[in-house]
């Protein structure tokens, strides 16, 4: 990355405000919208979040590698590819950025800047959803670094709308965004009591899935 600390820490916080306005915005337009169906709620949520996260990758991750997400930035960093240094910065960054992001939603859609969520997301299939999420996030992500896939933004994106799907937890799988969503009592809001296994499954998830595409990327040649 040739672009100055600065430059590129506000890359990381505008990607990861914008990102956080994607999430907690689309979830209230789809929930005000959808007439209580759940179901159309999350769908509009998912599409949202994907499309939108493959867009902020690719605006910002020729500057800062769009982290976006604190796991990301402490499993690349874990690798040598990426400054110890620079990981508080950035992690800080992140999270102030997220709760800025949930604040430009909450103006948006005439809600209180922060107020706590009330929605329980707890017990093991929850946490082991994070964790599961979290390790297919960096399985993907480290899978398009070693092969430098052009269509990276592309796939990552593809793979969070569908963990939306597929996991019990719809798929939060980064600290920073579980932190500032628990400010959000809202659709995609958690409780503030349920955040912290959720980041514990998460760095667990991430630890894992580095440490298996390691190896994997040492058997099938892709390091």
């Amino acid at each position: 990355m040739s672009a100055s600390l600065g430059r590129r820490l506000v890359a990381e916080g505008l990607g990861t405000a914008f990102l956080l306005a994607i999430v907690i915005g689309s979830g209230i337009m789809g929930e005000r919208l959808s007439g209580g169906n759940s179901a159309i709620a999350l769908l509009a949520n998912s599409i949202a979040t994907g499309c939108g996260l493959s867009v902020l990758i690719l605006v910002f991750g020729h500057i800062s590698g769009a982290h976006f997400n604190p796991a990301v930035t402490l499993a690349v960093a874990s690798q040598g590819e990426f400054p110890w240094k620079d990981v508080v910065p950035y992690v800080a960054v992140q999270v102030l950025a997220a709760y800025a992001g949930v604040a430009a939603a909450h103006v948006m859609f005439d809600e209180p800047l922060f107020f706590a969520s009330t929605k329980i997301r707890t017990g093991p299939g929850e946490w082991w959803s994070e964790g599961v999420a979290t390790f297919g996030l960096l399985m993907v992500i480290w899978a398009c670094v070693h092969q430098r896939l052009a269509a990276a933004p592309y796939a990552i994106g593809a793979y969070i709308a569908a963990a939306y799907w597929f996991t019990a937890s719809t798929a939060f799988a980064n600290p920073a965004v579980t932190l500032a969503r628990a400010a959000s009592n809202t659709f995609a809001g958690i409780r503030p009591h349920d955040v912290p296994a959720f980041i514990v499954a998460q760095l667990v998830g991430a630890a894992a899935a580095t440490a298996v595409m390691r190896w994997m990327g040492r058997t099938i040649g892709l390091r």
